[in-house]
């Protein structure tokens, strides 16, 4: 009998459906903590870049943050986020946080998404992001901790949403410290050559902390 109970009360713990106020939340602790990280990432961008992301990244997630703050439903939310970060908000941070979110918008709708929807739904942001941008893992960006984010996402075979957001945080960590390591090899930073050696992408780490973040409020 006590078996079976604490059996319930672990799965009434899941997470099998996403709503739109969850959702909003995730965007929220992702602005709170890389507003907390922006002299950060601005730091790592200036190694091998302008050393201006944390702030474009801040921009581009305040926009993203105030348009969903009146969404009903994840598509006309989505599609506002979308006009908010790409057309307010300039530079190639947010036409790749534009084209992330705008992939999401092509397979969301309603108030409440299942762990199917929730996979399909981040699927998706990649494809489009991957339609800006030819970086590959390996190439010491932040597509250094987005692939691995999907992949686990993806490769994941639970329903509970809190363990899939917890799986792709876990990869997107792993991937930007991967980075450290890394020669640049895309962009502007290719240049820097074996300089660019011992530093973690900027890009990759701020991406990583959002989907931290995202696990962060479901917990």
């Amino acid at each position: 009998m006590r078996t079976h109970r604490i059996g319930q009360l672990l799965e009434n713990n899941n997470m099998t459906q996403l709503t739109i106020q969850d959702f909003k939340a995730m965007l929220q602790i992702a602005l709170k903590n890389i507003k907390e990280r922006e002299e950060e990432f601005s730091r790592l961008d200036a190694v091998i870049g302008d050393g201006d992301h944390g702030q474009a990244i801040v921009t581009a997630m305040t926009a993203i943050v105030d348009s969903a703050e009146k969404g009903a439903e994840f598509k006309t939310m989505l599609d506002d986020i979308v006009f908010a970060v790409l057309l307010q908000v300039s530079g190639s941070t947010s036409t790749l946080l534009g084209s992330f979110f705008m992939g999401m918008s092509d397979c969301a709708s309603g108030t409440e998404l299942d762990a199917g929807a929730v996979k399909a739904m981040f699927k998706e942001g990649l494809a489009k992001v991957q339609l800006q941008t030819k970086a590959q893992k390996g190439d010491k960006t932040m597509m250094d901790a987005l692939i691995p984010a999907i992949e686990a996402i993806q490769n994941s075979s639970s329903d509970d949403i809190k363990e899939i957001m917890k799986l792709a945080a876990d990869a997107a960590v792993t991937g930007a410290q991967s980075t450290v390591d890394m020669k640049a090899n895309f962009g502007r930073a290719r240049n820097y050559g074996e300089r660019s050696i011992g530093h973690m992408d900027s890009g990759a780490a701020s991406w990583s902390c959002m989907f931290v973040s995202f696990a962060e409020a479901l917990n």
